[in-house]
């Protein structure tokens, strides 16, 4: 079974259209600052695709690119000058960074409310990766129909994801700061547990034949069939690029026959990635227009 994370998306973003019209018409608009570093013209093709998205929502979309690599000083500086302004109710900062930014601490210049993304150590927020991993986990062992059910609310999935997934063998690939390490972290808040292989773990296919979910945060081709037991869930995030076609880090002709439930590339667990970034933007917008303080998620 093929997710369709695509469908799903467009199921959750109606909803999400209603909530950020209510906020419009109490006078506060949703505000995204994306801040780029660098003209990369794959970021700029990220960037482009999360403005379309916010554009659809009715959310104020602000790319900021900054064509000179700046000091870390100055990043923080910009930071700090963006978050000041109270109409910016959250901020973004484009992965990948140049090597000397490439630091966590770069999030402590962003107060709590506005850092959507989840990369702080006690955040405000799951990581929007996260819970779209857990949507499609959601579908697949859940009655299988595109509602607006599946959107995650942890207040009141919190329980019932971790009885779904208490009894089951879930192997994390790759621990890279956009994908895999802010996976893991989701399902360390939920306390689901899980083993993250990554590329210094020994004989790591013995651990994908046992595995009952593996998702893969890569962006290579490291998963084939020989490696995998009939009827794995396989979900990826990781993208690389063939000729003129992104894929993730299986085939999908190879293991559609294979695999219980599998994500495609594209299609799959990227569009509800960005939708949890601007569900997690509204509830900052909603909090700080009511003058609510959020506490840590736990």
């Amino acid at each position: 079974m093929k997710i369709p994370g695509r469908l799903i998306g467009q199921t959750i973003e109606e909803k999400l259209k209603v909530e950020v019209s209510e906020l419009t018409k109490r006078g506060r608009t949703p505000r995204l600052v994306d801040i780029l570093i660098g003209e990369s013209s794959e970021q700029l093709s990220f960037c482009s695709m999360k403005e379309k998205v916010a554009h659809r929502l009715g959310i104020e979309f602000n790319l900021v690119v900054i064509k000179s690599i700046p000091s870390f000083e100055s990043l923080a500086k910009m930071l700090k000058d963006y978050a000041r302004d109270p109409a910016n109710t959250g901020i973004i900062i484009q992965q990948p960074l140049p090597t000397h930014l490439q630091t966590d601490s770069i999030y402590n210049f962003l107060p709590p409310i506005k850092e959507i993304e989840g990369h702080k150590a006690k955040s405000l927020f799951y990581p929007p990766i996260g819970l779209g991993i857990l949507t499609a986990l959601k579908f697949a062992y859940g009655n299988q129909e595109i509602s607006t059910d599946l959107l995650i609310d942890i207040n009141t999935d919190k329980d019932a994801l971790r009885k779904m997934l208490k009894h089951k063998k879930i192997v994390l690939i790759g621990r890279g700061p956009t994908g895999g390490a802010l996976i893991g972290k989701t399902l360390s808040m939920l306390k689901i547990n899980y083993l993250n292989i990554n590329s210094k773990t020994d004989n790591p296919e013995q651990f994908y034949k046992n595995a009952d979910i593996i998702i893969a945060a890569v962006g290579r081709k490291v998963i084939t069939p020989e490696i995998i037991n009939p009827g794995v869930g396989l979900l990826t995030v990781g993208l690389r690029r063939e000729g003129d076609r992104l894929r993730g880090d299986y085939d999908e002709d190879e293991i559609k026959d294979i695999a219980s439930y599998y994500s495609p590339t594209p299609g799959g667990v990227g569009p509800l990635d960005v939708l949890y970034l601007y569900k997690n933007l509204i509830e900052s917008t909603r909090a700080q227009l009511d003058g609510i303080e959020l506490t840590v998620k736990k």
